[in-house]
C-alpha cells in the first residue's frame, strides 16, 4: 500500500521547495522581523502568481481547483522556509470558511480576490486569555451592526475582511466584515514571532453580513479548525525537519577537540530525538491528510492527532537545534530562533496544545464509544 503523494503532488511539492528557496532565504524572513513591514509583500505577489494562494478555490473564481493534498505540500514548504506570510489566516481560514459556508455574491466578491492576493482575510474568535467557548464570546451583532473587541486577530493589522464569531439573535454566529470601515479599529499587537503579525480589532457598529446560518458559528468553527489543524501541521512538520537538517549540518561541520561534534554521543542522541519526533509527526500529519481530503470520520480525531504532534515535534526539534548549535545558537546573528519563535507561534494559533490533546482525549473516547 502505497502511503506517499502522488508523483503529480510530489512535483508541485518540489517547484514549491525551489521557488520559496530562491524567493524566501533566511535574509527574507530576517527583513520582516526587524524591519516595519507585517508581510513579505513581493513573496505575497509571488505565491499568488504561483497559484499556491487558490489551491483549493474552484477555478471559476481564479483557483487552481485543486484538493487538500496539494494544500497540504504546499503548507509543508511554506513552514520549511518560515514564509513571512499572512497564509494561516488567509488560506486555511478565511478562504475556507467562505468556501463551506459563503453564499454566491459573497464567494464571488472574495475568493477571485484570494486567489489573486489582491486580498487578505482572517478569522477573528478570541478576544480574552484562556480557552474559547462559545460563552466566552462576548461580541454581538445588532441590527446588522457589530460591537466589541477580539484579541489577538492573526494579520488583523494587515486583513482587508474578516470572519467573525459575535453573538446574534440565534446564538453563536459568523459574520462577514469589511475592514476597511471607519467603525472598525486596528492595533497591532506585539508577539514572540513578528514574522506573522497580529493585532487587536475594535468593532463600533461596523456593518456585518451573516455568513452561513445563523446560530451554527461554533459547529462551523470547528468543522474548519479541524482542517486548519491538519494544514498548520505540515507548516510544523516542515519547520521541523529544516530544524532538524540545520542542526545535523552545524554537527557534521563543527570541530572540537579535533573531532566533529556529531560524533560525541550526546549530540548524536539529541538528533535521532529530534528525527523520531519529527517522522512520528509526519506520519501524523499524513493520517490526518488522508481522512481531510477523504471527509473520513476519523477526521476529528486524525486533526487533533496531527495537530498535538507536530506542535510537539516543531518545538522540540527548534529547540534542540539551538543546543546543538551551543552558544553560538542563542545569538540574533544565527537562524536557529527564527525556527524556535515561529514553533511557539504555531503551538498557539488554533488554540493550546493542552485544549488540542483534551479535544484529542474527547474524541478518541467518542469513536472508541
Amino acid at each position: 500500500m502505497n502511503f506517499d503523494f502522488s508523483p503529480e503532488q510530489i512535483q508541485l511539492r518540489n517547484e514549491a521547495r525551489r521557488f520559496l528557496a530562491a524567493r524566501c532565504p533566511p535574509a527574507a524572513v530576517r527583513a520582516v522581523l526587524e524591519g516595519p513591514a507585517p508581510y513579505d509583500q513581493a513573496l505575497w505577489a509571488g505565491v499568488a502568481e504561483m497559484g499556491f494562494l487558490g489551491v483549493r478555490i474552484p477555478e471559476e473564481h481564479g483557483g487552481l481547483g485543486l484538493g487538500f493534498l496539494e494544500l497540504c505540500v504546499i503548507a509543508e514548504e511554506l513552514g520549511r522556509a518560515l514564509a513571512p506570510l499572512p497564509v494561516s489566516s488567509s488560506v486555511y481560514m478565511a478562504t475556507e470558511f467562505l468556501l463551506a459556508a459563503g453564499d454566491p455574491a459573497q464567494q464571488a466578491r472574495w475568493l477571485p480576490r484570494l486567489a489573486g492576493g489582491e486580498a487578505i482575510g482572517t478569522f477573528a474568535f478570541a478576544e480574552t486569555a484562556g480557552r474559547v467557548a462559545p460563552e466566552t464570546i462576548t461580541t454581538a451583532a445588532r441590527g446588522g451592526g457589530l460591537w466589541g473587541a477580539k484579541l489577538p486577530v492573526p494579520d488583523g493589522d494587515v486583513a482587508d475582511f474578516a470572519v467573525v464569531a459575535a453573538q446574534g439573535d440565534e446564538g453563536l454566529s459568523l459574520f462577514l466584515v469589511d475592514l476597511a470601515q471607519s467603525e472598525v479599529t486596528r492595533t497591532p499587537v506585539a508577539t514572540l514571532d513578528p514574522t506573522r503579525s497580529h493585532a487587536r480589532l475594535d468593532f463600533a457598529g461596523a456593518a456585518a453580513e451573516p455568513l452561513g446560518r445563523p446560530g451554527q458559528g461554533w459547529a462551523l468553527t470547528q468543522q474548519v479548525f479541524d482542517a486548519a489543524a491538519v494544514l498548520t501541521a505540515f507548516e510544523q512538520v516542515g519547520g521541523a525537519d529544516k530544524a532538524l537538517e540545520m542542526a545535523r549540518d552545524y554537527a557534521l561541520e563543527r570541530m572540537a577537540f579535533g573531532r566533529q561534534i556529531g560524533s560525541f554521543q550526546a549530540i548524536k542522541h539529541m538528533l535521532a530525538d529530534m528525527y523520531v519526533v519529527a517522522t512520528l509527526a509526519r506520519s501524523n500529519a499524513y493520517y490526518g491528510a488522508w481522512a481531510l481530503a477523504r471527509g473520513a470520520a476519523e477526521l476529528p480525531a486524525a486533526a487533533a492527532t496531527a495537530r498535538v504532534s507536530a506542535s510537539q515535534a516543531f518545538q522540540h526539534c527548534a529547540k534542540n537545534n539551538i543546543q546543538v548549535h551551543g552558544g553560538m545558537g542563542f545569538t540574533w546573528a544565527f537562524d536557529c530562533h527564527l525556527y524556535y519563535r515561529r514553533s511557539n507561534l504555531l503551538a498557539l494559533s488554533l488554540g493550546s496544545l493542552s485544549e488540542w490533546e483534551d479535544k484529542l482525549i474527547d474524541r478518541l473516547r467518542a469513536q472508541a464509544a
